[in-house]
């Protein structure tokens, strides 16, 4: 799951900030809506089936490979991280399953899709935000006051222009959300709040708040600043997020050797504090304290207007490029018709290498981040369920691809190039399930599909783990948007039914989940020397085998649900299903 580092939407971080961005840090169960795991009796092992086919030993063999000192944490771009993708594409080659990557000259595929990364990191020059106004001028530093986000296609960041409040900044004709009717702002910085209204669904919020870069951009912004609501303070502070922020971010590059941006009409994007924004209010018909108090109100949209103040945003950043490989593999289907339908199954590779010696720490301190669970893991598991798909007679009748991605923990981006670069044409990809971190340590009996209440896909995995004795648990921290925040989502940006699978809170998978979080994740302890349940893993693959096997059989494909937000946004024309009566 991806690092501190990753300039994106986050996943389980509250996402109450503008488009992508840098802090990443899982919060743990919160909700009401989490199983009473540490009340109900728990169900013994030796009472939950296990499949004979999917191997124990084979798990632990693979996750003790991949995150063995001898990857160095598979950083993405680095040595350990192409040992790791070779050790995939040879077990890919063993089971027989053809290579869907890079085409060569003579038309034949390798395993391996390359992808260019360009690493784009903050130099030590000067850098901030300096507003001037009917106060004068004031110049609010980068860490101190202000934090300015590296623009991977402008090195030498000097943006200035007058400044206008947008609210929200949010346009969504489904929730009456028009922040920007009656503003001008072409040629301008927006400034607006972080996060969405009070009281709109908290997945959709999520996403509406990803767009707002894109929102201004098309109403001829040129950059954003954000500033803070008494809820995004409260959840995540300024000093808290200037404490996590490295100033780096990375993203691929296109074919016309630019660096892929969704936004490139935002030049510069830029976070301040409560002295900065209330500089920049000078004058203004509101104070911050104003705005805030409407905010704070259920569906409370504070309404925008000019300011009397502009903007400087500045800053300088080098890049450098790397390449990286996702690995692709296919297992063709036996229908005649149905083979040219595909249902991927998607898990990272990558994790976050070898962390830096901070002062004072002792020479020979483990800083290998082997990430075990995040995310050899997933990746041992997609190998498991492809082996179990080989060898089956009855082949599945749509064809099935394997997506082990890199730069997940950078910002999603293997999934986000392998979407917008597939190797068929995406509009046959029917649907996705992404393999993220499951929690080995406990004899689940429940499972988690974030996304399983927008289409059809939930249905089909409840039915297919349903012989295995285990239940489909609604999301336990719907707060967290965990939808909208992992590499499946890349998937439902192209207009693909998409679900994260993950490992549950009953039978003691709270408490294990709040231990992980707490002392295990994204550290050097994520390793073998947990007591990682081997036998859990096996089920865990088997449940993965049945859920991909139901996608690839089912005379219908997965469908969104009529009349959802994710379904009508971004497959529009796509068949609908009707949704269940509850």
């Amino acid at each position: 799951m991806p690092s501190i580092s990753a300039r994106r939407l986050c996943l389980f971080l509250p996402l109450l900030f503008v488009g992508p961005v840098a802090a990443h840090e899982m919060q743990g169960p919160t909700s009401s809506k989490a199983p009473a795991a540490s009340s109900a009796p728990q169900i013994p092992e030796s009472e939950l089936p296990a499949d004979p086919r999917f191997s124990a030993a084979r798990m632990k063999a693979d996750v003790s490979f991949l995150s063995d000192d001898l990857l160095e944490g598979r950083d993405t771009g680095s040595r350990g991280y192409e040992i790791a993708a070779r050790f995939v594409a040879e077990r890919f080659a063993s089971l027989g399953l053809t290579p869907m990557g890079d085409q060569a000259t003579d038309g034949a595929r390798g395993w391996m899709q390359r992808i260019t990364l360009q690493k784009t990191e903050k130099t030590e020059a000067p850098s901030g935000v300096t507003i001037s106004g009917p106060k004068g001028s004031a110049t609010f530093d980068y860490g101190v006051a202000s934090l300015v986000s590296v623009n991977a296609n402008e090195l030498d960041l000097n943006v200035s222009a007058p400044l206008v409040f947008v609210g929200y900044g949010i346009e969504n004709d489904r929730f009456g959300l028009h922040d920007y009717a009656g503003l001008d702002v072409k040629g301008k910085i927006v400034v607006l709040l972080r996060g969405y209204p009070v009281g709109l669904p908290s997945e959709e919020g999520a996403y509406l708040s990803s767009a707002k870069s894109k929102a201004a951009q098309d109403r001829g912004a040129i950059g954003v600043i954000s500033i803070d609501t008494s809820l995004s303070a409260k959840t995540r502070s300024f000093e808290k997020r200037a404490s996590m922020s490295d100033g780096t971010s990375f993203t691929w590059i296109k074919a016309d050797g630019a660096a892929f941006d969704e936004s490139p009409g935002i030049r510069a994007t830029a976070g301040l504090d409560d002295k900065a924004a209330e500089a920049l209010l000078a004058g203004a018909p509101q104070t911050l304290a104003q705005i805030r108090a409407v905010a704070a109100k259920k569906g409370g949209v504070p309404k925008g207007f000019a300011l009397k103040t502009s903007a400087r945003i500045f800053g300088q950043s080098t890049s450098s490029r790397v390449t990286s490989p996702n690995i692709v593999a296919m297992l063709p289907g036996s229908d005649p018709v149905l083979k040219d339908d595909y249902v991927v199954l998607s898990g990272h590779l990558d994790h976050l290498g070898i962390s830096k010696a901070k002062p004072g720490e002792p020479a020979d301190k483990d800083r290998i981040n082997n990430g075990a669970l995040d995310n050899a893991a997933g990746t041992a598991t997609t190998l498991e369920v492809a082996r179990a798909l080989s060898e089956d007679k009855a082949k599945p009748r749509r064809s099935v691809i394997f997506v082990i991605s890199t730069g997940e923990e950078k910002g999603l981006i293997g999934a986000g190039y392998f979407a917008h670069n597939p190797p068929v044409p995406v509009e046959r990809i029917v649907g996705n399930v992404d393999l993220d971190m499951p929690l080995l340590l406990y004899p689940f009996t429940d499972v988690i599909a974030f996304g399983a209440d927008h289409s059809t896909l939930g249905k089909e995995v409840a039915a297919a783990v349903a012989p295995m004795k285990v239940s489909l648990s609604p999301d336990p921290m719907p707060q967290e948007n965990i939808f909208v925040r992992s590499d499946h989502f890349r998937f439902v940006q192209q207009g693909v039914p998409a679900v994260f699978f993950a490992t549950g809170f009953a039978n003691g998978g709270e408490a294990k989940w709040g231990e992980f979080l707490s002392k295990f994740y994204h550290s050097p302890a994520d390793d073998m020397n947990q007591a990682i349940n081997w036998r859990a893993a096996a089920r865990f693959a088997e449940a993965n085998y049945r859920v991909t096997r139901a996608m690839a059989d089912s005379d219908a494909p997965p469908l969104w649900y009529e009349g959802n937000f994710f379904g009508d946004l971004f497959a529009p024309k796509a068949k609908k299903a009707a949704v269940p009566a509850k």
